[in-house]
């Protein structure tokens, strides 16, 4: 297979404190990468950096060339070294597999390029809509619920002077002041001023 016909991997490795390195985990995902014949993009490690952040420099970057279509695989030594939760682990996974990019975790012998890997993906994927599915119905249950107790949603009502919505009504007609002049000028809210003059043009 020639070069320029090989899987492009990105190799991800993390080690938690500045005493350790990622040498072994490394040298291993590039063992695996060249038995399989794909060729390694670059590797993407974090030094010194908890499994529990989800944001980290070089995981950033990876998630960021993985958008760009840079990779077509990524590939990690265990599941912990790259996901800080399940929930993580699942959402980026769901990426990975609308991106079409798959998924190697050496460790737990995941491998998304194989039958059984490409189920793992299915079954992570309906895991992450049920749990938007799940937020969903959440949310919507608040809502009903703040609504039966009497609750008000979304911003209040604008509540503003008879006199005040003259002055800004004739300073608006007068001349070519953007909302955020007038909002400054009257001293009230950007959104009310937006507000009012959308109430203007329907004719509210």
């Amino acid at each position: 297979m020639e070069h320029d016909e090989k899987k492009r991997c990105a190799i991800y490795t993390r080690v938690s404190s500045d005493a350790q390195n990622v040498d072994a985990q490394e040298h291993e995902l590039r063992e695996f990468a060249e038995k399989r014949g794909w060729s390694v993009y670059k590797v993407y490690s974090d030094h010194g950096i908890s499994g529990a952040k989800e944001s980290r420099p070089a995981l950033n970057q990876l998630m960021k060339d993985c958008r760009q279509r840079k990779v077509e695989l990524v590939a990690v030594w265990k599941f912990d070294r790259f996901a800080r939760s399940v929930k993580q682990l699942v959402t980026s996974l769901d990426e990975f597999h609308s991106l079409g990019i798959d998924f190697v975790s050496l460790t737990e012998q995941v491998d998304t390029t194989t039958p059984m890997g490409t189920l793992v993906f299915h079954i992570l994927g309906a895991v992450a809509e049920l749990e938007r599915s799940l937020i969903r119905e959440r949310t919507v249950a608040g809502l009903r619920e703040a609504r039966r107790k009497g609750k008000r949603l979304g911003r209040p009502p604008v509540n503003l002077s008879p006199n005040l919505i003259a002055r800004i009504r004739a300073d608006r007609m007068n001349g070519a002041m953007s909302f955020r002049t007038l909002a400054k000028k009257h001293g009230v809210t950007l959104w009310s001023v937006q507000r009012l003059i959308e109430r203007d043009l329907a004719g509210v």
